[in-house]
Order: structure tokens, then C-alpha cells, then sequence
């Protein structure tokens, strides 16, 4: 474990949503049944969709098409359904997603002591911005990051570096905390430090072999971590 300097000045956070500060897999597994039923295509249990959550809609959509993680599916059949799935989506977007245990206390918490707060998310920003909104943490954040916001997302460093260089921060004074090597890689290659929550989607990955410099199990510990490099 990588330990955060001593007398380190965090100014800038930024969090993944799905799987990090939300579970939303519910409502996504349903919108998910729902065009696989519109399309007459086997169904897909709850559990199997939330392997195959973090890489964004489209990739979810053709891991669900094909029934593995791979995805690979005809382009006209990935036409037709994605689509629907952005439609049952939409109209589900907040019926049964809850947030993790403290996480709205804590990221108020972090506000209150002036740390920059981000969202870099892999969703869609049609989802992203009215979901943040439903379950109120909208106002928390500073920057809103999605994934069709800029040309490249994670695993690509371009999100994070380019909230740092919005806002002036220097890399090493941020951390990205997040539950799929997506977001640790991200982190990684823009020289975040990465906290990697063991509770969320990150598949058939071990948490703890991909390479984060902290595993949290609880999402309060971030305060535990920020007050031993204070």
C-alpha cells in the first residue's frame, strides 16, 4: 500500500459513480431485461449484468447481447438494441439505485473542508446529470465528467487530467477513488493517487491485484486516509 504523504495537501477529488458511490444496478439489470425481451433474446440475472458494468452503455449493452464479457455482436443487432435499452434505461433511471453507506455524509464532509470534488463517470451524460440530480448529490460536485465529454475516458488519463488542469491542481495533490481497473488505470497514467472501493463492479478483477495505492471497504475510510497524511 501506497500511503499518502505525509503532510499532503489533497486539493482535488474525484469519484466514479456506478459501483463507487451508487449502486444502480437494478435499474440498469431491469432496463437491461426489458430490451432483451423487446428484441426476444434470452434474459440476463441481476448478478450477470453487474459483471459486466464500468466500460459505459454501448459495451454493457453488447456484453448483454452476447451473454459474455467479451461483447462481440453483430453491428445490426447492437443497432437495434441500444436504442431500447437508452429508452428502459431513462424510464429507470432511479427506481431502485441506492447509495452506498456515508457517502453522501462523507463527500459533504470533504466540501465543508474545501477539497475540489469531481465526478468521472463512464455514463452517458443523458443519465449522468438528472441521476446526480435524483439521488441529490448534483450540488457536491464541482466538475461533472462523463463519458462522452470529451474525445477520450477511462481507462484514458484525459478526464482526470483535464478536471486537474480545470481547476489548476497538480496531479499528485489529487486522488481518483473508483472500483474497476478502469478507474485505477485511469488514475495511474494521469499520476493520481488511487483508492479502489472493494464493494463495487470490477467483475472477475482481484481489488486488491490492480495495482491501487489504497483498498477501502467502507466509503467513510476515505477520512481515515486523508487524516493520517494531515
Amino acid at each position: 500500500m501506497k500511503a499518502l504523504r505525509d503532510n499532503c495537501q489533497v486539493k482535488l477529488m474525484a469519484f466514479d459513480l456506478d459501483g463507487t458511490l451508487l449502486d444502480s444496478v437494478p435499474d440498469l439489470a431491469k432496463a437491461v431485461q426489458l430490451t432483451l425481451a423487446e428484441l426476444n433474446l434470452p434474459t440476463q440475472k441481476q448478478e450477470q449484468v453487474r459483471g459486466w458494468i464500468g466500460n459505459g452503455a454501448r459495451v454493457l449493452v453488447k456484453r448483454a447481447l452476447s451473454g459474455d464479457v467479451k461483447g462481440d455482436v453483430p453491428d445490426d443487432i447492437f443497432e437495434k438494441a441500444y436504442p431500447l435499452f437508452l429508452k428502459h434505461y431513462a424510464e429507470h433511471l432511479n427506481c431502485d439505485s441506492v447509495l452506498y453507506a456515508q457517502v453522501e455524509q462523507t463527500l459533504v464532509g470533504l466540501k465543508n473542508a474545501g477539497i475540489i470534488l469531481a465526478c468521472i463517470t463512464n455514463k452517458p451524460t443523458q443519465f449522468t446529470l438528472p441521476l446526480l440530480e435524483q439521488i441529490g448529490l448534483a450540488n457536491l460536485f464541482d466538475k461533472v465528467v462523463c463519458g462522452d465529454t470529451y474525445e477520450e475516458r477511462k481507462p484514458h488519463p484525459m478526464p482526470l487530467l483535464e478536471v486537474a488542469k480545470s481547476f489548476n491542481v497538480e496531479p499528485s495533490l489529487a486522488i481518483m477513488v473508483g472500483d474497476s481497473v478502469n478507474d485505477i488505470d485511469a488514475a495511474k497514467a494521469a499520476g493520481f493517487y488511487s483508492v479502489c472501493v472493494d464493494y463495487g463492479y470490477h467483475g472477475d478483477d482481484d481489488v486488491h491485484q490492480m495495482g491501487a495505492d489504497v483498498v477501502i471497504s467502507h466509503f467513510s475510510e476515505i477520512n481515515q486516509l486523508l487524516t493520517q497524511a494531515a
